[in-house]
């Protein structure tokens, strides 16, 4: 029962997006057409307070389940430290970690997937980003993008 208490809730939005923002991967649950549960760790980026994107390959397990079923769930966590508390004899794990609902739309505008490209190639590869241009330009009509509008806030959890 102790160990409950010593979870905390976090209220605020901003503390979640930031949860999200520092996960190398987001777990991305939808619901399977034959309605058996599908998650996939994927890495996402957040655009705004409300947009995030991924990027995938037109036709798969992922696509069947958000044609069948837009509404995802996106799990993340940012901080993970198993421990043990020798004063306590205990063990645990310290954590932060933010949920958040929201429904996806494949992206048809040009523009706005190359802006959801240049996003996701920014925050995972930084250094290589005098490519992006040239790479884009020969993979664009193969690639689909995703877009994630939370349709309510995110919710955060940590233990210290």
């Amino acid at each position: 029962m102790r160990q409950l208490r010593r979870i905390e809730e976090r209220k605020d939005a901003g503390w979640a997006f930031e949860v999200f923002d520092k996960a190398p991967y987001v777990t991305v649950s939808m619901v399977r057409p034959d309605g058996i549960p599908y998650g996939v760790p994927l890495n996402l980026v957040r655009r705004s307070e409300n947009i995030f994107y991924f990027h995938c390959a037109a036709e798969g397990e992922k696509m069947d389940c958000l044609v069948h079923n837009p509404i995802v769930s996106l799990s993340a966590v940012s901080k993970c430290t198993p421990k043990y508390e020798k004063d306590k004899n205990n063990f645990t794990e310290y954590f932060h970690s933010a949920i958040a609902i929201g429904k996806a739309e494949i992206v048809t505008d040009d523009a706005e997937k190359i802006e959801a490209l240049r996003l996701i190639c920014e925050r995972f590869l930084p250094k290589y980003m005098e490519h992006f241009d040239k790479a884009v330009a020969g993979s664009l009509d193969r690639t689909t993008v995703v877009r994630i509008k939370l349709t309510e806030p995110p919710v955060g959890k940590s233990k210290p």
